[in-house]
């Protein structure tokens, strides 16, 4: 295409909250880790493929709907989620560096011997669980 020759109107989008069409017979809570999964939402689950897009702001239940019958409002940013087990628990030490989707509410450090999608980026660990970076 050839560069602008006038001004032009350019649509934007805040990407503060997107509606994201949910899987076909997927709940997803509040609050959830949400991931796509061939680009339908999906709460967060062991396995390859995912891809994390952030955190669910409402609670939706499409048990029985078709695959993109209803939408659910998904936030990226930064969220404190559960941190996974002690053998597999993050630390400081990887803040900085990618965690692991273990379900709709943890990370872990590893990708589990290759089972599990990436997070997003440990952007702190307290007490509390594990802050990641969408």
């Amino acid at each position: 295409m050839a560069a602008l020759t006038q001004g032009r109107d350019t649509p934007e989008r805040s990407g503060l909250v997107r509606a994201v069409k949910i899987d076909a017979n997927v709940k997803i809570h509040q609050g959830a880790l949400v991931v796509l999964a061939s680009g339908f939402a999906k709460p967060g689950a062991t396995a390859t493929g995912l891809v994390a897009i952030g955190r669910a702001e409402e609670s939706v239940d499409n048990t029985g709907g078709a695959q993109g019958a209803k939408d659910v409002r998904v936030r990226p940013g930064i969220f404190r989620f559960d941190n996974s087990a002690s053998g597999d628990a993050i630390t400081a030490a990887e803040i900085g560096a990618d965690c692991y989707v273990v379900d709709d509410h943890s990370v872990a450090k590893t990708s589990g011997t290759n089972t599990r999608s990436v997070a997003g980026k440990v952007f702190d660990v307290d007490a509390l669980g594990v802050w990641v970076k969408f």
